[in-house]
């Protein structure tokens, strides 16, 4: 039987998948003060990214927006998103919070943050990615695949 559910099947909101590994190690890390970075380099790495990222995500919430399609992937979607940060990469909001997720770990300092962030991307690439991937293209067919191809997964 084909799945017929009108949204992805996300197995959790990616702010909870980023979040929750960030909060927790941030909190192991007050434990354990593993650093990784050169204290000189914490927030001249960090900072950056930290704004990056979240005028990135400012960018996706105003493009989403302006395309009058849901933000939370849990939802159904009215329409593939082209322009904006989509235009250059098909996952901007989880850019986003990946750069917000590395500069933060940067910034504190947190060795135990920056060794989970490789998993928190396998668990996003399987257990969201690819689930949106494939609703979109059932969803859409041609015309997603078709933006599939021109544009990246990342960047």
């Amino acid at each position: 039987m084909p799945d017929e559910r009108d949204n992805p099947g996300v197995i959790a909101p990616p702010p909870l998948v980023f979040g929750v590994p960030l909060i927790l190690s941030l909190l192991a890390n007050r434990k354990t003060r593993l650093p990784f970075l050169p204290s000189g380099l914490t927030r001249p790495l960090g900072w950056p990214l930290v704004v990056l990222g979240a005028s990135l995500g400012i960018w996706f919430f105003i493009t989403m927006k302006q395309v009058d399609t849901p933000v939370d992937p849990r939802r159904p979607v009215s329409r593939i998103a082209t322009n904006g940060p989509f235009a250059y990469t098909r996952n901007p909001a989880y850019l986003a919070m990946t750069m917000i997720f590395a500069g933060t770990a940067s910034i504190k300092n947190s060795l135990p943050s920056i060794l989970l962030l490789p998993a928190i991307l396998a668990v996003m690439n399987r257990g969201v990615i690819e689930r949106e991937e494939r609703y979109l293209e059932r969803k859409f067919g041609e015309e997603y695949r078709r933006y599939k191809k021109s544009v990246r997964r990342w960047i």
